[in-house]
């Protein structure tokens, strides 16, 4: 039989590196069962480097433990929601495993969230406790009287696992400027991290927590709309972290000691996925840093020898421009892969140019753990996000009816099976069952596939623009633009138009140092792209709206429009 018709289900299969399976075992056991094997294995290895300090898998354990062991005194039980408010650092990790060691549903949230988009998040989701760190405590102080499930909240500072001379240093200088030293009520539900900790034990509580069971209520995005909380179990997240793990054989070492750089927010469920799970899963050592900040990026990576870098587009650009870039030593970056958002061709380039390293573009969402394709690290295919990973499947559908599947070449909705699917959206069994139809997970996103089993993402079927009667997808106007050697960032929407019914509009970021004029820009893109995709409206901003893990929020700059219209509208009346 030819390998063209022993994949003639799965075509990408032939396209997979050498050592990558076409399916992975998903072991019956919860995700807290990977530390478990490498606090075992390695005990003394470096699991965290935070700040310059290092905690091994044994201390990282015994912490988990000491949480676990807080929560179940604290009257935390199976299924209880515990809610986590933390940037990147060591705490982070801590809640989220312990409260997982007790079958506890973690719900994490975001740091940049204001104090009503906290309440929103946290009404839904019901927690029983909210883990938080004291520069944070202001956002969610005055919605608590709003939130009667929350019983106990446990307050951290980031300083709690600074070393010995950041944490006098920080102290005496930072702390109290900064925020972060706050007065906790007397209230009798507000406790200290520290001394919480103190006094639990670090003996691993018996509780039993099945594969199956619920693990995480990880809120969508919200870049589309209101968010979401996809409901995703044990089994999702160990699947997902095995496939991702296969997918990176060929960059990690065969003991497992794999330096991973954690810039990307471990509360967003990429991170969460291919930098802590990944990480502990094999027993490597995670550089946390809680806000990304190029400098600290780079000299990070020299110092700690990082190899593995998961990032989205606007971290890559970052270091390309980083104007003193060539002064640092990044040899040791093996590989990095780039999702949340696509990969202009000329950021991957010139990103492989400066480190030596592969940089290949992934394609993942929330409701599915999210990792569900890559593009395989041994090949060289760009303007795609790869391939299926190990035990998923992908297949096109009218993006219509929803109902026929599409041959390769054509446009659909791309859809997804495979054991990193979630269970269904927190609360909201109408929207599940849109998402999740006969076996399939709907992603909403507009794709093709090539012969070889290759997809790419033309578009957010909600992004689409109709202009003229003539489809426009966003990516293929600012794809030519990131070409433009004037231009960092570039995002297209589409207006309400009269003629037209919409209009391409494009907002963008200039290089540093750099100028140009509206009339230079519609020249470029009459040049470089169909008359039909050229923008008929451009503006130039100094920053465009993103999310944490740098995504562009297309949605604020169509309020932002929108707001304008009513203004120009109130004005002439």
């Amino acid at each position: 039989m030819r390998s063209s018709d022993a994949h003639s289900d799965r075509p990408w299969l032939a396209a997979y590196d050498a050592g990558v399976p076409a399916d992975v075992d998903v072991p019956d056991q919860p995700l807290t069962a990977f530390l478990d094997a490498s606090a075992a294995r390695v005990p003394e290895r470096t699991a965290i480097r935070f700040f310059g300090r290092s905690i091994t898998y044994g201390e990282l354990d015994a912490c988990v433990n000491r949480f676990a062991n807080a929560l179940l005194e604290l009257g935390v039980r199976k299924g209880d929601r515990v809610a986590l408010l933390m940037p990147n650092c060591p705490q982070m990790v801590i809640a989220y495993y312990g409260g997982l060691r007790i079958g506890a549903v973690i719900v994490p949230n975001s740091p940049l969230y204001v104090a009503s988009e906290l309440e929103h998040q946290l009404a839904d989701a019901a927690p029983c406790v909210v883990v938080c760190l004291s520069a944070l405590f202001r956002n969610l102080q005055p919605v608590l009287p709003n939130l009667p499930s929350v019983k106990h909240v446990i307050v951290t500072n980031i300083k709690d696992y600074f070393p010995g001379r950041l944490r006098v240093l920080f102290t005496l200088g930072r702390e109290r400027r900064d925020g972060h030293r706050v007065q906790l009520p007397a209230d009798g539900r507000t406790y200290a991290w520290s001394s919480l900790l103190a006094r639990a034990s670090k003996v691993t509580p018996q509780v039993e927590v099945a594969t199956s069971d619920l693990a995480l209520l990880q809120y969508t995005g919200g870049t589309t709309g209101v968010p979401k909380a996809a409901m995703l179990t044990h089994r999702n997240l160990v699947a997902n972290t095995l496939q991702v793990r296969s997918w990176c054989k060929s960059l990690t070492n065969p003991d497992g000691s794999d330096v991973v750089m954690g810039v990307l927010p471990l509360f967003h469920i990429y991170a969460m996925t291919t930098v802590m799970n990944f990480s502990i899963a094999g027993g490597g050592t995670m550089v946390l840093q809680p806000r990304f900040v190029i400098s600290d990026v780079l000299k990070g990576i020299q110092r700690e020898r990082a190899q593995l870098l998961p990032g989205v587009p606007t971290m890559y650009i970052a270091i390309n421009n980083a104007p003193n870039v060539r002064k640092f030593d990044l040899t040791s970056l093996k590989g990095a892969i780039s999702g949340a958002a696509p990969l202009p061709q000329e950021v991957q380039t010139r990103f492989e140019t400066l480190t030596g390293a592969r940089l290949v573009e992934g394609y993942g969402l929330t409701e599915a753990s999210p990792v569900t394709h890559c593009v395989p690290l041994n090949a060289h295919r760009t303007g795609s996000v790869g391939v299926p990973v190990p035990s998923t499947e992908a297949a096109l559908f009218d993006p219509y009816t929803g109902e026929r599947q599409l041959n390769a070449g054509e446009t659909g909705e791309l859809a997804i099976r495979g054991p990193q699917v979630m269970q269904g959206y927190w609360k909201r069994p109408d929207e599940s069952d849109q998402v999740l139809r006969d076996g399939w997970l709907f992603t909403g996103d507009l794709a093709r596939m090539d012969a070889d089993g290759y997809f790419s993402i033309v578009d957010r079927k909600k992004d689409m623009i109709i202009t003229g009667g003539m489809n426009v997808y966003p990516r293929d106007v600012e794809e030519p633009l990131y070409r433009h050697p004037k231009i960092r960032e570039a995002v297209a929407v589409g207006l309400p138009d009269p003629r037209w019914g919409e209009a391409v509009k494009v907002y963008i970021v200039l290089r540093n140092g750099e100028a140009a004029t509206e009339q230079e820009i519609l020249d470029y893109c009459h040049a470089n792209m169909a008359r039909y995709r050229v923008p008929k409206y451009v503006e130039f901003r100094s920053e465009l709206p993103k999310t944490l893990v740098g995504k562009f929020l297309r949605r604020q700059l169509l309020e932002e429009e929108q707001a304008r219209a009513v203004n120009r509208a109130s004005r002439a009346s």
